[in-house]
């Protein structure tokens, strides 16, 4: 449904500051509804005062059938005859099963088009920052959402500014319209009588956001004027208690992220853990669905014994030395590769070298090893029940005391590659070699392996 024609009247009644933006190249996350066509089209008109490049990306979720390719038809149409460079992708129809998995395949499409690319035979350049339209109205219907769900002081933040982490990696999100009112937004619309579409599924109440904004806020607004402007003046102060926090979490260097694993350093203090906590289940595993009691477990599993762990989610966290570190669950690898003829290769997310040993000097995470003591038939694999190893120069025993006494964290040991023949292991890659395969005098084929 189109509304209104192109007009280029542009008015500056909208609380925008784009001045923090000066010099960057903002790519606008555009529906063609009005709020994202309002922000695209401020952005645009205004560019030039503040040298910014423009560009833009619309994600077409599959969800809504013809309506969700006639949105986007519509964009495309609109970037074309404005000249604004636009990528543009589509989910697979019927993949997005919930509003999660539709939220983070969105935040994929971010973290893609703000990297240089080839696009349709194009080459798209990339950009520095997403941005997207939400505005007071949905800053306000996110507090009371949060609130009603029992989120602590740092789920009443609201929307800002900010850095998303997605699969480890860092996007950069902006709001340019968080302090601006849905009414402002459409004055700004008719004013410069500008299209957009409408996504009819917003119009129904049957989503708990959809009846926030069409149920209640409009009965909040009716008996308290000015709500919106008064909950988003309240996230603003909440923001700056918890940039309070983040800045002693950095200070103290609480948090740590170890490969695919995420650390967090003991601290007593429940306000700054829990949030140290949090930041780690969202940076390292985009974790969202946690709750308080899963907080509170987390902060109660450091006063216990080292060793101790809490299973929840598809997560597992241990209790170890001074932190508490947080790792996939149930994380194992159960396929073999044989050592005969192999060179280097992949394993349990490491990189495997065995190379002949030339005499440099060993460094951090390389092995020396005469490869004709190991006997037919051994594999690279993690460990298994049974599993003993004769450590270098001393004696045998079992694979799960030798972890133990070189005090390997329980989260580790099921990912450790190995060299092993049946239940005797010959290396634990990266850690020491087995007694009875070191390197002598008579040693004619001495291998390095390496593991990173």
């Amino acid at each position: 449904m189109l509304q209104g024609t192109i007009a280029y009247v542009i008015i500056f009644n909208m609380n925008v500051n784009l001045l923090k933006y000066s010099g960057k190249k903002i790519c606008v996350a555009v529906s063609g509804g009005s709020d994202s066509m309002a922000l695209l089209h401020y952005i645009l008109h205004n560019c030039q005062q503040f040298n910014i490049k423009v560009c833009a990306v619309n994600c077409d979720h599959s969800i809504r059938g013809k309506s969700s390719k006639s949105d986007s038809a519509f964009v495309k149409s609109w970037c074309e005859k404005n000249g604004v460079p636009l990528i543009a992708y589509v989910a697979e129809q019927g993949a997005l099963t919930s509003e999660q998995k539709a939220r983070d395949w969105r935040i994929s499409c971010y973290q893609l088009a703000l990297k240089k690319q080839i696009f349709n035979g194009r080459e798209w350049e990339g950009a520095d920052l997403i941005a997207t339209a939400h505005h007071a109205n949905d800053n306000a219907e996110t507090l009371l959402f949060n609130l009603s769900r029992g989120a602590s002081l740092s789920g009443m933040v609201g929307i800002c500014d900010g850095e998303i982490f997605y699969n480890g990696e860092k996007i950069s999100v902006i709001r340019p319209l968080i302090n601006c009112t849905k009414s402002q937004i459409l004055d700004y619309i008719n004013t410069n009588k500008i299209e957009f579409v409408v996504d009819e599924t917003n119009l129904e109440s049957n989503y708990t956001r959809n009846f926030i904004r069409n149920e209640v806020m409009p009965l909040l607004e009716k008996a308290i004027p000015g709500t919106v402007e008064s909950i988003c003046r309240f996230a603003s102060q909440a923001k700056r208690d918890e940039d309070y926090f983040l800045q002693e979490i950095e200070r103290l260097q609480l948090i740590n992220f170890e490969g695919n694993d995420a650390t967090v350093k003991i601290n007593k203090s429940y306000a700054i853990f829990s949030r140290a906590v949090i930041i780690a289940l969202k940076r390292a595993f985009n974790l969202k669905d946690y709750t308080a009691d899963h907080v509170e477990r987390l902060y109660n599993l450091q006063f216990e014994k080292v060793g101790n762990k809490f299973e929840f989610l598809h997560l597992c966290a241990y209790r170890e030395e001074g932190q508490i570190a947080v790792c996939k669950a149930g994380e194992r690898f159960d396929d073999k590769l044989p050592i005969k003829g192999f060179s280097s290769g992949i394993y349990a997310g490491k990189l495997i070298k065995i190379e002949p040993f030339k005499g440099e000097i060993v460094a951090r995470g390389e092995l020396v090893f005469d490869a004709d003591l190991l006997p037919e038939g051994a594999v690279i694999r993690t460990r298994r029940t049974g599993d003993k190893f004769q450590k270098f120069g001393g004696g045998t025993k079992s694979l799960g005391d030798y972890f133990t006494d070189k005090k390997i964290p329980q989260r580790l040991r099921d990912r450790i590659p190995l060299i092993a023949k049946d239940s005797q292991v010959y290396a634990v890659l990266g850690v020491e070699i087995c007694d009875k395969i070191k390197v002598s005098q008579n040693s004619k084929n001495v291998c390095k392996i390496t593991v990173k």
